[in-house]
């Protein structure tokens, strides 16, 4: 039957006549199965949200995977002799490594969103949810690299010419690969420092660090390098590796909460008592005081003035900042409205006596008269 109706086409579409209509029908069957798959994967994953987030990734690559998958079938099947078969199956052979690819990366990707939407880092206690968030970050661009490094390197292995230079650039000289292994340290000592911050976790996203001299919070963690958003709204952009070859400071690393100080320099004679109520009555007008901690200290004894320390507590990096500006600014008005005397100074001496009398030489004599010579 299918023969009496292809009799009128040249040899070759002839030939493939009864492979191509067995595509058109697994393509359909293909379909068929994408949308009951779809239908029963999203009642499946309606309790979950990471289950709904993995299918909805998913859905793209697959609707492009399983018709590839069903031509590759057909082909399979195909006579040996059919003319271009082979580039055929190539070329599909490359799109479905590209899909699947697709389809992993995806995956990954879907259940990263997943986690880090499952554990925001919005909430007052966030230590465990930056932890996660850091990991899940990592993790998921490494594996996603992996992914993609591994379908392109399967693509290229299906191309007879690629195979033949990768041979003979193996075999040819191993100058070239100290060469190559030199040019990409840079990449491997990166991915290996992403891990190490990823499993070790000496930094998180949303941590208040100090680094190179600027203080900031991370932002974002890549496979390449971390990005510190500072203070002024300027961003900072440091290598993975320095976070691993070079001391820096996290405040957040084990708590967000922090000791504040605040100094003052002051006269001697300034009583204390005084000014340890004026610190309890700053921090108890502040929101941002905690109630932890509130004392004064002095620090220092100097030659001229003795120097005043204040330590004061708060939950985070912005709230001792404010804090800490705030007492600073209430103790310098006590001090200006009740003590102004008090305020450092600089003492010194003068001696108000009149000049030592001038004597007269004549009076150095008392043999001499005015008026009269010598014999």
């Amino acid at each position: 039957m299918l023969q009496q109706i292809t009799g009128w086409l040249p040899s070759p579409w002839a030939d493939w006549a009864p492979t191509l209509a067995a595509a058109l029908v697994a393509l359909l069957v293909a379909e068929l199965a994408y949308r009951v798959g779809q239908r029963v994967i999203g009642r499946a994953a309606a309790g979950s949200a990471r289950a709904t987030a993995l299918a909805e990734a998913a859905r793209r690559p697959a609707r492009w995977g399983l018709p590839l998958v069903a031509l590759n079938l057909v082909w399979q099947g195909a006579p040996p002799d059919l003319a271009g078969l082979g580039a055929v199956q190539h070329v599909t052979g490359i799109a479905l490594i590209a899909a699947v690819s697709w389809l992993l990366a995806a995956c990954v990707n879907g259940i990263g969103r997943a986690v880090i939407a499952a554990h925001p880092i919005t909430v007052a206690d966030n230590l465990e949810a930056r932890r996660i968030q850091t990991q899940t970050r990592v993790l998921t661009r490494t594996l996603v690299g992996l992914i993609v490094l591994v379908g392109g390197s399967l693509m290229l292995m299906t191309l007879p010419g690629v195979r033949q230079v990768g041979a003979s650039l193996l075999a040819s000289a191993g100058v070239v690969g100290i060469v190559a292994g030199f040019a990409a340290r840079p990449v491997f000592g990166n991915l290996i420092a992403g891990l190490q911050i990823g499993l070790t976790q000496p930094i998180r996203i949303d941590d208040v660090v100090i680094v190179e001299g600027e203080w900031g919070v991370i932002e974002e963690i890549t496979g390449a390098y971390v990005v510190v958003r500072v203070w002024d709204q300027r961003r900072l952009v440091v290598p993975l590796q320095y976070w691993v070859e070079k001391p820096f400071q996290n405040w957040t690393r084990a708590s967000a909460e922090l000791i504040g100080t605040v100094f003052l320099w002051v006269d001697y004679t300034l009583p204390l008592a005084p000014l340890r109520l004026a610190l309890q009555r700053a921090c108890e007008s502040s929101p941002d005081w905690d109630r932890r901690l509130c004392l004064l200290q002095v620090t220092e004894a100097g030659e001229r003035a003795m120097q005043l320390r204040a330590l004061v507590t708060a939950a985070d990096a912005s709230k001792d900042w404010n804090l800490r500006c705030h007492v600073r600014e209430q103790l310098v008005d006590f001090l200006q409205r009740e003590y102004p005397q008090c305020l450092p100074r600089l003492r010194a001496e003068a001696d108000v006596a009149g000049p030592p009398p001038v004597v007269a030489n004549d009076d150095l004599r008392p043999d001499i008269k005015p008026g009269r010579g010598t014999s």
